[in-house]
């Protein structure tokens, strides 16, 4: 049974094929589960992390929760349909407690097994919903989730010269919703490179070249 009543069925007979990542933004993981929980909010995730590593199931998998809201991702909106969402209890300004990415760890992996979702199936916030939402944010440790095989991270390679034109591109074959040249910048480096603010570079052409190459749109199945 769901301890939220902010759900719904999925629409259209979607079913998961993404994990959508988000920070609480409260100040505890209590707060954060009256919110979840409140009727009146009318927003709900299927599970929340605690900083100590609890995991609290909020919304059967079956089920869409409210949490990604507008945006969208690989050209499919109604990212609520399609996703498992997974809040962890953070502010958003400190970093995330070892158990807690233990306990993330720990979920997502026989989650994604279930749902057969790939690596490149697993996203922030702040990637389906680019200016409107920037979590997990910057201290969160996409680079460790990628090293457990349960989120994706760019390989070294030759950096191209800087072409914002295949810039765009590839960060739209990759799965990035369209938006403007330089709010698609700084969600691609929130992501992938959250300590880097200078001119835009061979670096994140590297970036989102390798992405597109090996996660892109086109070398998904069918149904992913």
């Amino acid at each position: 049974m769901s301890l939220s009543p902010n759900f719904t069925n999925r629409r259209n007979g979607l079913r998961p094929e993404l994990v959508v990542i988000h920070y609480t933004a409260m100040a505890d993981c209590e707060a954060a589960e009256r919110v979840l929980c409140d009727p009146a909010r009318e927003v709900s995730a299927h599970y929340l992390i605690s900083e100590a590593g609890g995991i609290r199931a909020l919304v059967d998998e079956e089920m869409r929760a409210w949490h990604a809201g507008a945006g969208a991702w690989a050209g499919r909106d109604d990212v609520n349909s399609r996703s498992i969402g997974i809040e962890l209890s953070n502010t958003g300004l400190v970093p995330f407690a070892a158990a807690q990415m233990d306990a993330l760890e720990r979920l997502l992996a026989p989650l994604l097994a279930r749902w057969n979702i790939p690596p490149h199936g697993v996203i922030g916030h702040s990637d389906m919903a680019p200016g409107r939402k920037i979590d997990p944010g910057p201290r969160f440790d996409w680079r460790r989730l990628a090293r457990q095989g349960l989120a994706v991270w760019p390989d070294n390679r030759d950096a191209p010269a800087p072409d914002m034109e295949r810039f765009r591109a590839a960060a739209l074959e990759f799965g990035y919703p369209a938006v403007d040249d330089d709010l698609l910048l700084q969600t691609v480096r929130l992501r992938f490179r959250p300590c880097f603010d200078g001119p835009f570079d061979a670096r994140d052409m590297a970036i989102i070249t390798d992405l597109a190459e090996r996660f892109g749109i086109d070398r998904r199945g069918p149904s992913a």
